[in-house]
C-alpha cells in the first residue's frame, strides 16, 4: 500500500499548480536633494559675504548616480555612495580605507536637460509663467506682501524683491541661521516664517497655479518620462536587467517638478538630504506595481505617496497610464509657442519654394546660354533642301 500511495502523491503533486512566488522588489529609483551647504549668495548689505564660508558660496559643509554639475550634488552622491556601498572582499584595496570608487555620471550645467529645473530654453513655458503673473492668485499674493517685499527691498539692498525672487533671501538668511551666525535685527521670526511661506508661494509659480498639466508636460514630466522607461526597461523580462537600483542626485527644484507633476506634492520646500522613492515590485501574480515613498523627516519611516486615481501599490499599467498626460511627445516643439510654430512653418516654405525658384533661374540662365554660344547663323532645319515627293 505504501508504494501506490506515494506514486498518487507524487501524482498529485505533479498536477498541482505551481506555488505562487513571493512578491518581489525588482528595481528602484532615488531622487534625492543635496545635504547641508553654505548660501549660494549674499545679498548687497549681508554681513556675511562669501569670505564667511571656508568652503565658498553653494557648496556642501563637513562633507567632503546621475548628478547635476554642481559640487554639493556630486558631492552628496559620492557621500551616499560611501554610506550604502561599504567595501567587501575583494573590493577591499586599503584595509585602512572602508571606501570603495564608485563612478558618479554627470554632464555640464549649460547642456543639463534632466534633473535642473526649470529646464529651459522653453518658450511656450515662459509664456505660461507671464500669464501666471496675471492670474488672480498671483495678483492678490502680491498686493497683500507689497509692503512686507518693499521692507525686505530696503534692508537687503536688492532693488527690486518679487516673489520669484524672495527665495533668494530665505535661502541665505536660512544658511546662516543654521550654522548660529548672528542675524541682523530686522529678522525677526515672524520676517523667516513669511519669508519662507513666500518662498513655497514661488515654488507653486514655477511649477503650478496656471495650467499645472501643461507646465508638468514641460518641466517635470521630462524627468518622470526617463523614470518611467528604466522602469518599464526593469520590468521586461526579455531584456538583460543588470541595475537594481538608479540614484538622482539633485536639487529641490527637481523634487518639486516632479512631485507637482505627479500632483503628490505637499506645498513645502523638501528639506536637505530628502528622498522620492518609487518602487518597481515584481507581484506574485507576476505582474509589477509601483510604490512610491517620500523621505523627508529624519528619525522617520518614509511617508507613503499616492499617485491621483490609483492606490499605493499601484499596478505598473495604471501608473503608465495615469502619467501619460503628463509625459512630452516632442519637448522641443511643445515648448515652442503657436506663432512660432507657425513662423517656423512659414519660413520653410519659403526656403522650399525659394530653392525651386533658384533652381529654375540656374535653369533657365543655362538654356539661354547655350543658345547664344552657337555659331552665328547656324540654323538646323530638318529636311531642309529636300525634294517633295
Amino acid at each position: 500500500m505504501a508504494a501506490p500511495l506515494a506514486l498518487l502523491l507524487g501524482i498529485s503533486l505533479a498536477l498541482a499548480p505551481p506555488l505562487a512566488q513571493a512578491r518581489s522588489l525588482r528595481f528602484v529609483t532615488l531622487l534625492y536633494r543635496h545635504g547641508d551647504r553654505s548660501p549660494v549668495r549674499a545679498y548687497p548689505r549681508d554681513p556675511y559675504q562669501e569670505s564667511t564660508w571656508p568652503q565658498g558660496f553653494g557648496q556642501l559643509t563637513q562633507i567632503f548616480i546621475r548628478s547635476t554639475d554642481y559640487d554639493r550634488t556630486l558631492m552628496s552622491a559620492e557621500a551616499n555612495l560611501a554610506g550604502l556601498y561599504p567595501p567587501q572582499g575583494q573590493q577591499v584595496f586599503n584595509p585602512n580605507v572602508s571606501w570603495q570608487p564608485i563612478p558618479v555620471h554627470t554632464v555640464p550645467d549649460s547642456g543639463e536637460r534632466l534633473l535642473k529645473f526649470p529646464l529651459s530654453p522653453c518658450p511656450r513655458y515662459e509664456q505660461l509663467q507671464n500669464e501666471t503673473r496675471q492670474s488672480a492668485e498671483y495678483i492678490n499674493k502680491t498686493r497683500q506682501n507689497l509692503e512686507f517685499l518693499e521692507m525686505v527691498a530696503n534692508q537687503t539692498g536688492i532693488r527690486d524683491v518679487s516673489l520669484e525672487s524672495v527665495w533668494n533671501v530665505y535661502d541665505t538668511l536660512f544658511c546662516e541661521q543654521t550654522h548660529k551666525l548672528l542675524l541682523p535685527p530686522w529678522v525677526t521670526p515672524d520676517v523667516m516664517t513669511r519669508l519662507k511661506q513666500l518662498k513655497d508661494f514661488g515654488f507653486e509659480f514655477l511649477f503650478g497655479i496656471h495650467q499645472q498639466m501643461e507646465k508638468a508636460r514641460l518641466q517635470g514630466g521630462v524627468l518622470l518620462a526617463q523614470i518611467r522607461k528604466n522602469m518599464t526597461s526593469a520590468a521586461n523580462a526579455s531584456a538583460p536587467q543588470h541595475l537594481k537600483l538608479l540614484a538622482y542626485s539633485a536639487h529641490d527644484t527637481t523634487l518639486v517638478a516632479l512631485q507637482m507633476a505627479l500632483n503628490v506634492y505637499n506645498g513645502r520646500q523638501a528639506p536637505y538630504a530628502s528622498c522620492h522613492i518609487f518602487e518597481l515590485y515584481q507581484d506574485d501574480d507576476s505582474n509589477f506595481s509601483v510604490e512610491m515613498f517620500f523621505h523627508n523627516e529624519s528619525g522617520r519611516e518614509p511617508f507613503p505617496l499616492t499617485l491621483p486615481g490609483c492606490d499605493q501599490r499601484c499596478p505598473l499599467l495604471d501608473f503608465m497610464r495615469l502619467t501619460d498626460p503628463i509625459i512630452p511627445q516632442d519637448w522641443a516643439r511643445e515648448c515652442q509657442v503657436a506663432s512660432n510654430v507657425q513662423d517656423t512653418e512659414l519660413i520653410v516654405a519659403l526656403a522650399v519654394c525659394g530653392s525651386i525658384l533658384f533652381l529654375l533661374i540656374i535653369l533657365l540662365l543655362t538654356v539661354i546660354f547655350r543658345i547664344q554660344s552657337q555659331p552665328p547663323g547656324y540654323r538646323h532645319v530638318s529636311n531642309e533642301g529636300e525634294e517633295q515627293p
